[in-house]
């Protein structure tokens, strides 16, 4: 064999050995570009850019370990933020993603479960919304009522400011007890009712009527 092609043999090799590492050496310049910016990002609270940085390091290499922790965390972050917003959907979509990149993230299937959770009881919620809107507004009626009960007592200590008659003050301390009563028993449906939009679970009309009198706007049917 010619001299002179063993030489031009031993000459492409190197090239493509040099450009070779050359190639290695900017994919691993442009992953670890791309993971600083995701950790610059993540430590600024910015989720979303971060989430985008790790993913295009993976897109590069899909191995790298820091940018798949990067992605896992970022995404966590994002989803937390979408779910906090109302943003459901988008915010499972966004866990499913970085499941896919560490399905055994502790983290991601917890925030999934709540997630889920939350969902179905909006579901619920909207579902009976018409009802639940309804004990609001008669909620909201029974608060504005203690104005009335209110201003019916301040007359009375202003009459006895200047009448010094007792039957006013009499009047004022009857009234004061009946708000008393109003405020408990308005407290307890708004603690009932917290418990129903949570839920999305009625409660029974016996237990209602055991635990809050006949009177009571709730439960809801």
């Amino acid at each position: 064999m010619p001299r002179t092609f063993i030489c031009k043999l031993i000459a492409a090799c190197s090239c493509a050995a040099v450009l070779s590492g050359c190639a290695g050496s900017i994919e691993r310049w442009i992953v670890n570009t791309r993971v600083h910016q995701g950790d610059v990002a993540l430590a600024r609270g910015n989720a979303r850019d971060a989430e985008l940085a790790y993913r295009l390091a993976l897109r590069v290499d899909p191995a790298d370990a820091q940018a798949r922790a990067g992605y896992v965390e970022a995404s966590a972050a994002l989803a937390q933020i979408e779910y906090t917003k109302g943003n459901f959907d988008d915010a499972v979509a966004t866990v499913n993603e970085g499941l896919a990149i560490d399905p055994q993230s502790v983290r991601l299937a917890a925030l999934k479960a709540t997630i889920e959770q939350a969902k179905l009881q909006r579901e619920i919620v909207l579902s009976n919304y018409p009802t639940y809107r309804a004990a609001g507004l008669e909620i909201q009626r029974a608060y504005q009522q203690l104005n009335a009960t209110n201003a019916l007592l301040l007359r009375n200590l202003k009459h006895f400011g200047y009448t010094f008659d007792t039957n006013q003050l009499t009047a004022a301390i009857k009234r004061s007890y009946e708000l008393q009563l109003e405020l408990a028993r308005n407290t307890n449906r708004l603690i009932l009712y917290r418990q129903l939009i949570t839920s999305g679970v009625p409660e029974t009309p016996g237990r209602s009527s055991a635990s809050f009198g006949a009177g009571s706007l709730l439960p809801l049917p």
